[in-house]
């Protein structure tokens, strides 16, 4: 089977594990919406929540996994099984040691953690105390959720990917049910929410156990932290730590300007994001995550026109969901918005503030998705460095769109400098890869986005005509805003697939042929 096939399959797993796990996670905001809605808790817990999260990507799927799915898949390769088994008890024991200091740290420094974070709270003291508790609590998250992306680039390597992807949905599960529960019997209703954070953690670990099993690993502590591969994974990871660390400070500044601004400003940007975050998990980071284990098996081989050609691949397939989804999001932003989120504390301002939030992200959201895409060629090649150095550049912009636009704009300018920031990484991102790999078939490329983007250009007009249709400010309406909306999205889709066909868009061609033989087989 060709990489490029094996890539394609694998993101299908990735992206309907993630497409369930996306839909559990909106009926978990649709629920703290409901319960909580744009306010004080809602902004104390969207803070609390967000520092551990950011400390897991810097630990885990932002440095270690990216450092340890090629050496791992070169153990995989060129050696035993024994001794990639080996390489996988030691960087768990070695991660579970230095997350176990973090967590009992984070815990002990939460005052300070949230002052930087959030120093609009401070003037608010209530908010503050919550948003200290609330860290404390769910700061061990980081503990679990690490170990768990690590677990997710051992059986990626060994090509299993439904269980990660599926990891997600114990989480969700979790938050819901206990909000749901604990809701009504706590002084402090949103404890709730921190208490599912931490089971969902332990679950989510529990669940990549047996699959570890059934692939022959044998979990136990090794000690053997002098291994020449963990050196290898180290050398690796200090400059991709240095690029999570500047990610992450991207989401530090956006946090904290928005904390100057008015109440519920965070919590808008943290709706819009989650939207957003639901065609760039399905299909973006499923494509992105599916290509790593290819890409890092041709740059072991040395085989430069293999990865080439996953790239290429991978790159036009997501320009080819993206660009409709972008359209589909700017269009039909208010109706989304309204029926997942406008019930109980959400009301119509709130619609209307993140739906703008909604509308400046969505104009990065080609960037965005590009970006995830290119940066697993450089790791496949074991280059981290350069992608460090691009999003340096980045963070730099992103600081000084947000500066320019918060005044005029609000929180909607600091999702659009997050927009153009990234458009400015991804455009450095192509051109240093163009010169180190040689050709990646442009003209390819650009004939297969015009052929996408006419086809989008006629889906949006069709869905803008359907969405006219809805009441988006009237929460009674929500039965028919809810069949409108799905009329929209479904109408939309089946269009831009017709006229794509009709172009002979070859990317659609070759999905059309893999689900052929699929049911055939």
């Amino acid at each position: 089977m060709s990489e490029k096939l094996k890539a394609t399959k694998a993101a299908a797993v990735i992206g309907s594990a993630t497409f369930l796990s996306r839909i559990l996670g909106f009926i978990r905001d649709m629920v703290i919406a409901n319960f909580f809605g744009a306010g004080t808790s809602a902004d104390a817990f969207f803070v609390a929540f967000r520092i551990p999260n950011l400390l897991r990507r810097l630990s885990a799927e932002g440095s270690l996994t990216i450092s340890f799915v090629p050496v791992f898949t070169e153990y995989l390769t060129k050696r035993s099984k024994k001794d990639a088994f080996e390489l996988v008890n030691i960087s768990l024991t070695l991660l579970s040691t230095i997350l176990l200091a973090v967590s009992l740290l984070g815990i002990l420094l939460a005052p300070f953690i949230v002052k930087i974070i959030a120093p609009g709270f401070i003037s608010d003291p209530n908010k503050f105390r919550l948003t200290i508790l609330l860290t404390r609590i769910m700061f061990p998250y980081i503990f679990f959720i690490s170990l768990v992306a690590l677990c997710m680039g051992i059986l990626n390597s060994l090509r299993h990917f439904a269980a990660p992807a599926l990891a997600p949905v114990l989480l969700n599960l979790s938050m819901i049910f206990t909000v749901i529960i604990l809701f009504p019997h706590l002084e402090e209703p949103v404890l709730a929410l921190a208490a599912g954070v931490i089971i969902g953690g332990i679950l989510q670990l529990f669940f990549q156990i047996p699959f570890l099993t059934k692939k022959g690993i044998c979990l136990k502590p090794n000690f053997a932290f002098s291994h020449p591969a963990i050196k290898k994974i180290g050398i690796l990871m200090i400059p991709t730590i240095f690029g999570s660390a500047v990610y992450q400070l991207n989401v530090f500044i956006t946090t904290l300007l928005a904390s100057l601004l008015d109440e519920g400003s965070i919590s808008y940007l943290y709706y819009s994001n989650r939207i957003i975050e639901f065609p760039l998990g399905i299909f973006a980071t499923a494509i992105g995550t599916a290509v790593l284990p290819s890409m890092s098996r041709a740059a072991a081989n040395h085989d430069l026109l293999n990865l080439k050609e996953v790239f290429s691949f991978s790159f036009r397939l997501i320009f080819f969901i993206i660009i409709p989804a972008t359209v589909g999001l700017i269009i039909l932003r208010t109706p989304i918005v309204s029926v997942l989120f406008m019930h109980g504390e959400f009301d119509y301002q709130a619609v209307r503030q993140t739906s703008r939030a909604l509308l400046h992200y969505s104009l990065g959201l080609w960037a965005i998705g590009g970006i995830r895409v290119i940066l697993p060629v450089f790791y496949s090649l074991k280059d981290t460095k350069t992608p460090v150095k691009v999003a340096a550049i980045s963070l730099i912009f992103n600081l000084i769109f947000s500066l320019i636009l918060m005044g005029p704009m609000k929180h909607s300018g600091l999702a659009l400098a997050t927009s153009l920031s990234s458009a400015l990484n991804f455009i450095i991102l192509l051109i240093i890869l163009r010169s180190k790999i040689g050709s990646i078939k442009i003209k390819q490329f650009l004939n297969s986005i015009l052929k996408v983007a006419f086809a989008s250009l006629v889906m949006g007009i069709v869905v803008y005509q359907i969405s006219t249709l809805g009441f988006w400010d009237n929460p009674a309406k929500r039965a028919i805003n809810l069949l409108t909306l799905g009329a929209g999205i479904s109408t939309g889709a089946g269009i831009f697939v017709i006229i794509s066909y009709w172009l002979k868009n070859s990317d659609l061609c070759f999905l059309i042929e893999m689900i052929k033989k699929k049911v055939k087989g």
